[in-house]
């Protein structure tokens, strides 16, 4: 019998949610930094697929997990993967939502403008989700997911915060929706390493099924 909740740094994660479908927890780490020999941990993160991920990803069948964390092809054919997806971050040490929406925007700029791609559509979109972010604050256990409809160029944004009613957010730029997905999925560059190291982990063995 496998647990229904899954600890992540001493979180609860269901180990699957229901969107319009069920989609199961195969990802799951935090992101971290040290400051002056102290590790501070910022939040956690669950990445939530639909099962049948893994049946786009059959050409890395019997790959050993370390050799998947080290392959950004493979993190690509994941992010474009047509399934459903979700991220959902649980905030560990509080932070104003303008700060987070600053570490979004950086983020997902640079990414865009190294690819070149960020026009004036990119740079408005990324500002109505600074926007959003802008007047929230994150105590702890504040949840904020990202929704990826299967086949959809949008992202839908879910803040959860205690005591207060879901506030949500449609990000329509396909440039951009991508981009936050390689901030929390694309491998090496994604921005958090223990994610990608247990996403490896955990496809590497559903694809040796």
């Amino acid at each position: 019998m496998t647990s229904e909740v899954v600890l992540v740094d001493e979180i609860s994660y269901p180990s699957k949610i229901t969107t319009t479908k069920p989609l199961s927890l195969l990802g799951h780490g935090i992101t971290d930094m040290e400051i002056h020999f102290l590790q501070v941990k910022f939040y956690s993160i669950g990445v939530y697929l639909d099962p049948e991920v893994v049946g786009h990803l059959q050409q890395w069948k019997g790959k050993a997990a370390k050799e998947l964390e080290e392959k950004d092809d493979f993190f690509d054919a994941l992010i474009s993967a047509p399934v459903e997806k979700a991220i959902r971050l649980v905030v560990i040490k509080e932070i104003k939502g303008a700060q987070y929406g600053v570490q979004i925007e950086t983020a997902v700029r640079d990414r865009l403008a190294a690819d070149d791609k960020y026009e004036d559509e990119e740079e408005e979109a990324l500002e109505k989700v600074v926007e959003f972010f802008q007047s929230k604050y994150f105590k702890k256990h504040s949840v904020i997911t990202y929704h990826f409809p299967a086949n959809s160029l949008t992202a839908e944004i879910v803040v959860s915060l205690e005591g207060k009613e879901d506030s949500k957010f449609v990000v329509e730029n396909a440039n951009v929706v991508e981009t936050i997905k390689k901030w929390y999925l694309g491998g090496s560059a994604a921005v958090s390493p223990s994610t990608i190291s247990s996403l490896a982990s955990t496809l590497s063995e559903e694809l040796s099924k």
